[in-house]
């Protein structure tokens, strides 16, 4: 081992005791001085309790089922919407000009109202008109929504992944006899999509959280069944029940995000 190599690991194994004492003396802490507090008993009985977690949770389970159900068909339509709204938006012929308008105007709106906001308006909006069932379902359009705003953040990752792809290559492909649409089906949008992975990944663990929104208009999914626990027992624990489980699914998820990341980088240099 040349002497860089055993400094540089020596570094290392200084940065992890230092790291890992840090932690140590964070987590001490909390575990020393929080019980300490006055009002610490009334909140391990509001929200840490055990008795309520266990009666609770497997029925928190099942409702979870709910939001895994919408989440499974509102992701790939929101992939599909948001990929067709970044191509109207990176379309050059003048005559497609019009679908240019739209996206913009499409991504602007949808990502300048809150999600809570539009999935009122359309969970309560379009069921108002009367619909027969089960056109009035709230499954329906409370996803609508969720599609249609999260559409809009994903066709801007999507146009950042295709605006990455550079001129050249488009120039090149065009130079070898290839028309504008093969040139960005068969080398704009490969490298474009695999650009954009680790930001897509985000965007649905996001997506996967936000649709606890729905429960303001009717789903009985995790959030709102963990409402019907508080009113039932008169304790914040179901929260808490349904925050783990949560857990359970995003910080797996996350992790992944952060490792396809740290490859991308490392790709690049």
């Amino acid at each position: 081992m040349t002497r860089r190599a055993r400094y540089e690991a020596q570094q290392r194994k200084r940065s992890l005791m230092i790291a890992a004492t840090s932690t140590l003396a964070v987590v001490a802490c909390i575990v020393i001085f929080v019980p300490m507090t006055p009002g610490w008993e009334k909140v391990q009985r509001s929200f840490f309790n055990g008795a309520v977690l266990a009666d609770t949770f497997p029925k928190l389970l099942d409702a979870f089922k709910i939001n895994l159900m919408i989440f499974s068909w509102s992701a790939p339509a929101i992939a599909i919407l948001g990929l067709l709204i970044a191509l109207a938006r990176d379309a050059k012929s003048p005559a497609l000009f019009p679908l240019r308008i739209f996206g913009a105007t499409f991504t602007d709106v949808f990502r300048g109202v809150p999600v809570i906001l539009t999935v009122y308006l359309i969970g309560f909006g379009i069921p108002g008109l009367g619909l027969p069932r089960p056109w009035n379902s709230p499954y329906i359009w409370g996803s609508l929504a969720l599609i249609l705003t999260y559409s809009a953040y994903v066709a801007e990752i999507f146009r950042s992944g295709i605006d990455s792809v550079h001129q050249s290559q488009r120039s090149a492909a065009l130079s070898l006899g290839l028309s504008e649409r093969q040139v960005m089906r068969d080398v704009v949008l490969p490298q474009a999509i695999r650009n954009v992975v680790p930001s897509q990944m985000n965007m649905l663990i996001a997506l996967q959280k936000d649709v606890s929104l729905l429960s303001f208009i009717g789903p009985v999914e995790i959030f709102r069944q963990a409402g019907v626990f508080k009113s039932l027992t008169a304790n914040f624990t179901p929260y808490v029940g349904a925050a783990i489980i949560f857990l359970i699914v995003t910080i797996p998820a996350t992790r992944y995000a952060d490792y396809l990341m740290a490859k991308q980088m490392r790709d690049r240099s």
